[in-house]
């Protein structure tokens, strides 16, 4: 049996002076590299994911509602969408890009990025992004389970959307899920809610 850590959307554009700040994204960032220079070695594994978008459609909004639409954010190949900066990525194995033509909340929608392509804001203004969808590309469920992964650890931005999305599919999925509050940020101010459909899904919620 292997353990893995998901890093959900750790990125410039969720963090503070990003497009679509999370209060304490940045400082979870940190924290994570912290619990992870201490932890890594709990794990079998450790993946992030990314948003990574193209053309939503309808998730990006100019007048967002704040629940179904957003303010433009983490746009493919845009610094917005690269790591923030105080996430160590030495111990990240693998990056799942998700949301390139949809809104895509969960890691679990997220598509394997090739082993030779990092992330980068070279992307500049106005171009477009030559990018296809390859429908053979790995999920991240068919790579948990190529490496016999039955136990998630889940972490990231935002508590109240794409952390919660993953985690319940996790669970949906058969992994053992545990989600880490201290390390989320959340949208909500209190995240009581978010945590109990959490908790009601099966997914254990540990508080430091």
């Amino acid at each position: 049996m292997s353990r893995a850590l998901i890093i959900v959307d750790v990125q410039n554009d969720f963090c503070e002076g990003g497009t679509l700040a999370v209060e304490g994204g940045a400082a979870v960032a940190g924290a994570i590299t912290e619990y992870v220079d201490a932890n890594q070695h709990l794990f079998d594994h450790i993946v992030a994911t990314q948003d990574w978008h193209i053309e939503p459609g309808a998730h990006f909004s100019d007048e967002p509602d704040m629940v179904d639409s957003w303010p433009p954010h983490c746009r493919a190949r845009t610094k917005g969408a690269e790591l923030h900066e105080d996430l160590d990525p030495e111990y990240i194995q693998a990056y799942f890009r998700k949301g390139q033509f949809t809104a895509a909340y969960s890691g679990f929608e997220g598509i394997l990025a090739p082993e030779d392509d990092v992330p980068s804001g070279d992307l500049k203004a106005g171009a477009a992004v030559p990018e296809v969808v390859d429908e053979e590309a790995i999920g991240l469920d068919d790579w948990l389970q190529s490496h016999d992964v039955e136990e998630v650890v889940v972490v990231g931005i935002a508590t109240d959307y794409c952390v919660k999305s993953t985690a319940l599919d996790a669970v949906q999925a058969g992994y053992s899920t545990t989600v880490i509050a201290d390390l989320t940020a959340g949208i909500a101010e209190d995240l009581t809610e978010a945590f109990e459909e959490m908790e009601a899904a099966g997914v254990e919620v540990e508080h430091n």
